[in-house]
């Protein structure tokens, strides 16, 4: 369990200033009645103006003090909680940066992105209270109930009636909001997971229709969320009143009471005046430890939910030992190799042995589900391996550090993920250091050079997030691009052919073959025509590896690679 305590410790110098700030505040408050007692009873009701002048001079004095104190104070409260957020959202992402994809599947992406900003801002909020009212509530309680025993000890039998009364209201509406604030965050999960999934799905949606029926299951989820934080605002609406109620009851029974010792000339009205002053702040201080406390349950449902990622280790880390490798040449080696998906019942990859050698192009196709793109999240370790090894360069991938493996790749994903920005920002992703004309190179290879040039700004031409103004095939280049951009002694192409057209995935492939003459080259293609010129060719079946070979010989050998290629291609194009 990470204590979020340790996120304040940057700023222990800011926390000591705000509690020393925030005990003059409260003692500069509790004073105050005091000398508002003297100036009546002495200087009013004697009529003397001179010391009406100086107390009034002084008390304002002690109230400009009182006020710069809390404005000191709060803007340092602000400082360190704002700091204390930004530490520990940055220590959030970083932490979720280091998951495995594991990871990422058991929490879900919409939960991370509301704990890094939800959460954090609840917890910081409370921590902002809590810094506030940690030394200004007990000490104005209980500085006021010594200073009301003191002006007048009988009249103080009413504190010890009004406060039980108020504590137990108070308990009372709390009780019923703890479960409450808990529900909330969950229900705050829901509504961001339906609100992101129709907004990245808005094309679904519309193409089929389904605006009506994700209508209503936002309003599902969203009404839910509603009716929780109506009870909860209910139960916050209604302690005002109470408390009020008692506080205005406890006011009266102080003037009717105090009224009879005046008559009876036992207390002055200054006194009076001043015990009423120290109630009612006695009573605000309980009010403001009442709605810190609400706070609690919302806070603490939120610290839980911050600590389940921070205290979740990735499913993998860096050997203790790692073995050092450099540049080499590249071989890829799979040895007997089984992979179940976290709680599979099934293997997705089962004895899966194969090699690839630098200077060619190993081509990877099969059915849909048959496990091609879960054998090549294997390489760069997205996952490790149920049994069997991956080694590259001789060297089990287990044995080496994460960074150092996968910058001795070059990987396109089955999926082209850009980020906002420009052209070239995007294909310098893979290599920060890479010149403006290496980029361009680069593009050329992917044949990305014809659409940039066609762009306002060339190079420079934003794209928007997730490269949405561009079509599918234009962001398959650019992710090529960027795998290319990098020096790399392996390329992995996860399916980045598939928008595609066949003049266009016939010029990449030529280029690639002979810009990437030293390297390894992986190729996962659905496509026969993608594969059909490859050194060595695997065939997946259900997670088996069929064949493997090149065209011809898995033509005469595979049934399984034939029937794929005679289910694309006329007789003509197969021979």
């Amino acid at each position: 369990m990470v204590k979020l305590t340790e996120f304040l410790r940057p700023y222990r110098a800011f926390i000591v200033l705000v509690l020393v700030l925030t005990f003059i505040q409260t003692m500069s408050s509790l004073y105050l009645p005091n000398l508002m007692s003297d100036i009546v009873d002495t200087g009013i009701i004697r009529g003397d103006q001179g010391y009406i002048l100086r107390e009034g001079i002084w008390m304002l004095s002690v109230t400009v003090l009182g006020g710069a104190a809390s404005v000191l104070s709060s803007y340092f409260s602000a400082r360190a909680t704002a700091g204390f957020g930004k530490l520990l959202r940055t220590r959030i992402f970083s932490h979720v940066e280091h998951f495995t994809l594991r990871e990422f599947d058991q929490i879900g992406t919409s939960s991370l992105i509301v704990r890094s900003t939800n959460d954090v801002m609840q917890v910081q909020q409370f921590v902002n209270m809590l810094l506030r009212m940690l030394v200004m509530a007990p000490l104005t309680a209980i500085g006021g109930i010594i200073l009301a025993v003191r002006t007048d000890a009988p009249l103080s039998l009413v504190i010890v009636v009004a406060l039980p009364l108020m504590s137990l209201a108070i308990w009372l509406l709390m009780r019923q909001g703890f479960g409450l604030f808990r529900a909330i965050q969950r229900k705050v999960d829901r509504l961001n997971l339906v609100l992101r999934e129709n907004l990245t799905g808005v094309r679904v949606v519309r193409a089929f229709g389904r605006l009506p029926f994700e209508l209503r299951r936002f309003d599902a989820a969203n009404l839910d969320l509603t009716d929780t934080s109506v009870r909860v605002f209910q139960l916050m609406a209604t302690l005002m009143p109470v408390v009020m109620l008692i506080m205005n009851l406890a006011t009266v029974a102080i003037v009717w009471f105090g009224a009879v010792q005046i008559n009876a000339g036992s207390l002055q009205i200054g006194n009076l005046m001043a015990f009423i002053q120290y109630v009612m702040q006695i009573m605000f201080s309980v009010l403001m430890v009442s709605m810190m406390l609400f706070m609690v349950p919302r806070a603490q449902a939120s610290a839980v939910r911050i600590n389940e990622v921070l205290a979740l280790d990735p499913e993998f880390r860096d050997p203790e030992h790692p073995t050092e490798v450099g540049r080499g040449p590249g071989t890829i080696e799979f040895r007997h190799v089984t992979f179940y998906y976290p709680g599979g019942e099934e293997p997705a990859l089962r004895d899966v042995s194969f090699s690839t050698r630098p200077g060619e192009v190993t081509a990877i196709i099969g059915g849909t589900g048959a496990g091609k793109s879960t054998l090549l999240n294997l390489i760069p370790r997205f996952y490790d391996v149920s049994d069997g090894s991956v080694l590259v360069d001789g060297v089990d991938v287990r044995k080496i550090r994460q960074a150092d493996l996968r910058q001795r790749l070059g990987y396109a994903p089955q999926k082209a993920v850009l980020f906002s920005g420009s052209v070239l920002q995007n294909i310098r992703y893979g290599d920060q250091a890479a010149s403006e004309a290496a980029a361009s190179h680069a593009a050329d290879i992917a044949q990305a050079s014809e659409f940039i040039a066609e762009m306002d700004d060339g190079l420079g031409a934003g794209v928007s997030q997730g490269g949405l103004n561009l079509s599918g095939g234009q962001r398959q280049r650019l992710a090529m691009a960027r795998a290319l951009v990098r020096s790399a002694e392996i390329y992995i192409f996860d399916d980045s052919f598939s928008a595609l057209d066949f003049k266009t995935d016939s010029l990449v492939r030529a280029a690639l073959r002979r810009e990437l003459a030293k390297a390894s080259v992986l190729i996962v293609a659905q496509r026969a025509s993608t594969v059909m010129d490859a050194d060595q060719i695997l065939v997946l079946d259900d997670g088996r590896l069929v064949g493997a070979g090149t065209h011809r010989q898995l033509m005469a050998d595979c049934p399984v690679y034939a029937e794929i290629v005679s289910s694309q291609l006329s007789p003509e194009e197969i021979a």
